[in-house]
C-alpha cells in the first residue's frame, strides 16, 4: 500500500510522518506524532474529544484525513497554553471546576478557543452553540459555560 509524506506544524513544531491515504488525523497524531493529549472518544465525530485547531478552525481529528493537514498548522490543547503560562481558558476551567473526569477537557478547550477567537464576547447561547459538538458526561455544562464566560471577560480586560 502506498504511503505519503505528511508535513505539518504541530503546536509550532515542524513534524513529518509517512501516512496511508485513508488514515485520519487523530490516529496519526496519537500513534505517529505522540500527541496523546488528543483524545479518542467515539472515533466517528459525535463527541468532540479529539477536537484540534487546523489553521485556527476547530475540527474533529477523527473525521479529518491526515493528508488534509499537510502543510498546515495543527494546534492541540498543549499548544494553547503551557504549565507556566496557561491560557485564560485553561485557568478558568480549573477555577470554575469545569473539569471533572477531564476526558472532554482538551477538546472542550480547543473548541472554546476557536469560539473566542471568532466571537470574543459571546453570550450564553453562542457559547452553548460553540461547544455543541463536544460531549461532557460529568459537568452538566453549566460550569463549562461559566468558565468560558469568565475567560472571555479576562481576555477583554
Amino acid at each position: 500500500m502506498a504511503t505519503y509524506k505528511l508535513e505539518l506544524k504541530l503546536n509550532g513544531e515542524k513534524l513529518s510522518a509517512q501516512v496511508l491515504a485513508h488514515e485520519n488525523l487523530l490516529s496519526v497524531m496519537r500513534n505517529k506524532l505522540g500527541a496523546k493529549e488528543v483524545k479518542n472518544g467515539c472515533n466517528k465525530g459525535d463527541c468532540g474529544a479529539c477536537a484540534v485547531l487546523l489553521d485556527g478552525k476547530a475540527v474533529n481529528a477523527c473525521l479529518t484525513l491526515a493528508l488534509q493537514a499537510n502543510g498546515k498548522e495543527v494546534t492541540t490543547v498543549k499548544g494553547i497554553g503551557t504549565e507556566d503560562q496557561p491560557h485564560p481558558l485553561q485557568e478558568s476551567f480549573v477555577r470554575h471546576g469545569a473539569i471533572q473526569c477531564g476526558f472532554c477537557t482538551p477538546g472542550m478547550i480547543v473548541s472554546s478557543k476557536a469560539l473566542l477567537d471568532t466571537i470574543p464576547n459571546p453570550d450564553r447561547r453562542q457559547i452553548r452553540e460553540g461547544i455543541s459538538g463536544n460531549l461532557c458526561r460529568c459537568t452538566g455544562y453549566n460550569k463549562i459555560v461559566e468558565a468560558i464566560e469568565d475567560a472571555a471577560l479576562k481576555r477583554k480586560s
